[in-house]
């Protein structure tokens, strides 16, 4: 099994903040870097516009309050291009539609269309959800093995943990759907966790393409321990808030620096 390796998706809205997050992370130790081209469309509001409150600097609202642009506003095959030209580290390219809680304002076929672009574009990798139409996902992951674009295969549960025995029949069963399947599920509570890890565990010897995780609390043991797992791929992020661990992430430096301690 090859060495896990680690990406780092990039939070910016824009070219600049995202290159300069990206020259961040491969500072950090990232091998790759996911770029959420549908965060491009949010507009992060201005922190000088907010109050400070009992002392304390002011804070940005939720992502999920955020302005969103147009689908209009944006040229995808120009900023596609764009990014590429400044990226340090290959690209592993995304967009979430709203209904994988993801910010893409326009319709499925012009979200499809924007992954036709990228995988037009010769990104690294590709991310088709297990969920997109057949023939229409059929036809992206041909296109993406014609020009040396690798596939993950994602699924993502946004509403709860399913048994791991469950995540071991996904991971299995799709194997054929892309380069790496990948899995992330919503922890409620420790039980939740145990899933992907109890998961992880009898997916390490099997030699298949997987990246399974969690979110909230507990979601980052999988990505922790993810060499133990004989994970292919782990997902971390440049933030360094307080209690990151809560919300299942996990910063890419202090990743490193845990798996040095932990001599994986």
């Amino acid at each position: 099994m090859s060495e896990t390796q680690i990406c780092v998706s990039l939070d910016g809205t824009t070219l600049q903040s995202i290159t300069d997050e990206a020259v961040r992370a491969n500072l950090a130790g990232a091998d790759f870097i996911e770029v959420r081209f549908d965060k491009m469309y949010l507009v992060q509001p201005d922190l000088s516009n907010f109050d400070e409150e009992e002392g304390e600097a002011p804070s940005l609202p939720p992502i999920e309050e955020w302005e969103r642009k147009k689908v209009d506003d944006i040229e995808p095959k120009e900023l596609i291009d764009s990014i590429l030209i400044g990226m340090p580290l290959p690209v592993i390219f995304t967009v979430r539609s709203q209904n994988e809680q993801g910010f893409f304002p326009g319709s499925e076929e012009e979200r499809i269309e924007i992954l036709s672009m990228a995988i037009d574009a010769k990104v690294a990798w590709v991310d088709l959800e297990l969920n997109i139409p057949q023939k229409q996902r059929k036809e992206l992951a041909e296109k993406a093995n014609k020009n040396g674009v690798k596939v993950i295969a994602s699924e993502h549960n946004h509403d709860g943990m399913p048994s791991d025995q469950d995540i071991i029949q996904l991971v299995e069963e799709n194997q054929s759907k892309g380069d790496i399947v990948k899995f992330c599920g919503q922890c409620t509570n420790h039980h939740d966790a145990l899933q992907v890890v109890n998961a992880a565990w009898d997916l390490k010897n099997k030699e298949l393409n997987y990246s399974i995780m969690g979110l909230s609390s507990g979601g980052d043991w999988a990505r922790l321990h993810a060499p133990l797992f004989n994970q292919n791929m782990v997902f971390a992020t440049m933030q360094n808030e307080f209690r990151l661990s809560d919300k299942g992430l996990i910063n890419v430096r202090d990743l490193r620096e845990a798996w040095t301690l932990l001599e994986y």
